[in-house]
């Protein structure tokens, strides 16, 4: 027989257990009421005689508390009573005093490191937190099963975003710009017209951004090829001006001259526009919109050419940066770029290489765009490209009733990820029971994600009109029920997973890069992406596999289990789980071979992948970077770079990063602390691996360091 605790972990039965409880309860009452030894045996007696090959933990004390008042133990039986009832309260009691307490007074690590986009100091910031430390009250007390609130704090998997569960909102979204643009749309209950001009249109965009970021919890994406339209429509405005100005008083080659100067102004100032806008409004989450532009060249498009001169000037604009308030350029978070790599740009030749190459000397300054290859995008979705939502997932393939595929005005309900290191750890070594407990824990996960589904489900359009009324998602009518969007896989719903090299090493003892290891990782992916293909069609719902950046979560997965584990080498002692399917960063390989061994796993996680490399001081190695520019195209879906050198991202400072007098890494040239914008290498040791957390009990260091 086994017990299932409250946090979904399954046991062996031990009645050694109940009969410690009842004698522990035997001491807080008078020798007349306790319960002899005949009846503890009773009660062991009962509970074997249930016949259930797994009982739930509160049915077991149930079945002692019935038996103690059918022999009159009243007393003993009001003890044990009383005592799951503080038991229970302790785990339902309030906890947002303290923490919203030490919001305030700036003493909140875990919040002050969970988004490096937010500024805990500033009220706005704080007002959002406030509120989500309410909801993951209110989420972990009342709106989650209790058994799947004791799962999420043990580590055994997380649930995303809890913080915003008490709404009902979703995660993030491809907005439907060209349906917002070329039929209008309406914020804030002012109807906003077509617009009529390059700018304008780049306007009406951040407008757009700004209203759909304050009403769901995570990314958005946009394609920016839906702005050439209006590029266009710039140009034959001016040359229409110019006509009525001037008739034939002026000649051809001056006309041309006047209009491609006032257009090229009209294309800085519009992009300036998309820039300055996103990194100065500031949502109702207290941060700037988490927008990601689209960039990718289709010669089909009837606006291709104006299309590429746009990709250019945000390119350029991106390689300047944005002025700080020091007046030293500096490099935005958002918009993210994301960039396609296509036959027509690949640098073999193609028409529009000179694109991609001011791809890459963007990235070796500024460290975007990430690349997306459209040759292995087509070959995991059915020959489409599309852009990931701005949190890095991707949708899956859906039909609309005339068959076209369709991308963009769909989003993702919500994500759950899986603890797989902890799987690891509690198995043992046994496969058979890491598989048995694998399922088990993976049901958990399906549970949790009904709750973020069911939490939807009934939603009124009213409750964001911009997203479900006005296009960035649908056109539904006031008051209609968003349900048929939840369902048949118009939306989806992510199965994130942590730490694969970790569970490897601990079922295997060795790598997943190594031929054994290799194996049972691919089987792990191969089940973990056949059971979302499972709920999938049990459900209707777009259930996919989700190995993207997790940033934080990497690190609260290792110190839970190294608490509750104790060090386990290669596994708990580093202070950090592997993201996803990646190769661990202490492990000697190249870009090209990291590239190609993730590759395979990327293939089986469509619901989100994301792999990156380090290149020593990207801005003198632009070359090598475009080599493995080259090499993406050819051989893996989504790759990014990172460098290994000292290098400050905000000012472009190429030496040695200090550590101040506030134990803090600091950029001697623009003052730059933000440990996000810069690289460090300790050169006191050589060490090339990647960024951690301080958590030692020394004076703690704020900022990412690279030293052990």
């Amino acid at each position: 027989m086994k017990i299932q605790k409250r946090d979904g972990r399954v046991v062996p039965y031990e009645e050694e257990k109940i009969t410690e409880a009842i004698r522990k309860a035997n001491n807080e009452v008078e020798e007349k009421d306790r319960a002899d030894g005949e009846l503890v045996q009773e009660i062991l007696e009962a509970v074997k005689k249930e016949g259930r090959d797994l009982q739930a933990v509160e049915h077991v004390q149930d079945v002692i508390e019935q038996h103690l008042v059918q022999n009159n133990k009243y007393v003993l039986a009001k003890k044990y009573i009383v005592y799951r009832y503080q038991r229970s309260l302790m785990r339902k009691s309030n906890t947002t005093d303290e923490s919203i307490l030490k919001l305030i007074r700036n003493e909140n690590k875990e919040l002050a490191e969970e988004n490096s986009n937010k500024n805990t100091r500033l009220a706005s910031t704080q007002r959002d937190y406030i509120a989500g430390e309410v909801s993951r009250d209110v989420t972990r007390r009342m709106l989650l099963p209790e058994h799947l609130s004791l799962a999420h704090d043990n580590g055994v998997f997380h649930f995303h975003d809890a913080d915003y569960f008490i709404q009902p909102i979703f995660n993030c979204c491809l907005i439907n710009i060209r349906d917002m643009l070329d039929n209008g749309t309406s914020i804030n209950g002012k109807m906003i017209e077509p617009p009529k001009s390059f700018q304008v249109a780049c306007t009406v965009m951040t407008q757009i951004i700004a209203a759909v970021a304050s009403n769901q919890y995570g990314g958005q994406s946009v394609n920016v090829r839906h702005l050439g339209k209006y590029l266009r429509k710039s140009r034959e405005k001016f040359q229409a001006q110019l006509e009525d100005e001037f008739g034939s008083g002026l000649d051809e080659t001056a006309r041309s001259r006047i209009v491609e100067l006032r257009l090229q102004d009209e294309l800085r100032s519009g992009v300036q526009t998309i820039q300055y806008q996103i990194n100065t409004l500031m949502t109702t989450n207290g941060q700037s919109p988490f927008v990601t532009l689209f960039l990718h060249i289709e010669e089909e498009d009837e606006y291709v050419e104006e299309t590429v001169r746009i990709i250019e000037e945000i390119l350029r604009q991106r390689i300047q940066g944005t002025k700080n308030e020091k007046g030293v350029y500096v490099t935005p978070a958002f918009p993210k770029l994301v960039y396609v790599l296509d036959e027509n740009n690949c640098l073999r030749g193609g028409k529009y290489d000179y694109v991609t190459r001011l791809a890459a000397e963007c990235s070796a300054k500024r460290m975007y765009p990430d690349y997306i290859s459209a040759k292995k995008m087509r070959e995991n979705y059915e020959g489409n490209v599309f852009s990931c939502m701005g949190c890095r997932s991707f949708l899956s393939p859906w039909k609309d009733e005339d068959g076209s595929y369709k991308w963009e005005g769909r989003f993702n309900q919500g994500v759950v990820s899986l603890n797989l290191p902890q799987v690891g750890i509690v198995s043992q070594g046994s496969e058979e029971i890491f598989w048995k407990r694998l399922d088990e824990r993976l049901q958990l996960c399906y549970e949790a994600l009904m709750c973020r589904h069911k939490a939807l489900l009934g939603t009124l359009s009213d409750v964001s009109p911009i997203h479900w009324q006005y296009g960035a998602i649908a056109r539904l009518k006031k008051g209609e029920k968003i349900d048929r969007l939840l369902k048949d896989g118009y939306s989806t719903m992510s199965l994130g997973y942590i730490g694969l090299y970790e569970l490897t090493w601990l079922m295997k003892g060795c790598s997943h890069t190594e031929p054994g290891g290799k194996e049972f990782a691919l089987q792990v992916m191969d089940h973990l992406k056949n059971t979302a293909a499972r709920w999938r069609q049990e459900t209707g719902i777009g259930f996919s596999l989700y190995g993207t950046p997790a940033e934080t979560l990497c690190y609260r997965f290792a110190r839970i289990d190294r608490e509750k584990y104790g060090d386990i080498p290669n596994v708990t002692d580093k202070g950090y789980y592997t993201n996803s399917y990646h190769v661990d960063v202490r492990e000697p390989i190249d870009a090209f071979t990291k590239f190609t061994f993730e590759s395979e796993f990327q293939n089986k996680s469509l619901g989100g992948a994301i792999s990156y490399v380090e290149i020593p001081n990207l801005v003198n190695n632009v070359e090598a970077l475009e080599e493995l520019i080259r090499f993406i195209y050819d051989n893996i879906q989504y790759g990014e770079f990172n460098t290994k050198s000292d290098y400050c991202h905000v000012c472009g400072y190429d030496g040695e990063i200090l550590i101040n007098e506030d134990n803090e890494w600091e950029c001697p040239q623009c003052h730059n602390r933000d440990h996000g914008k810069m690289n460090v290498t300790r050169r006191t040791c050589g060490y090339l691996g990647e960024n951690f957390w301080n958590t030692g009990k020394t004076k703690e260091i704020k900022a990412r360091v690279l030293h052990l």
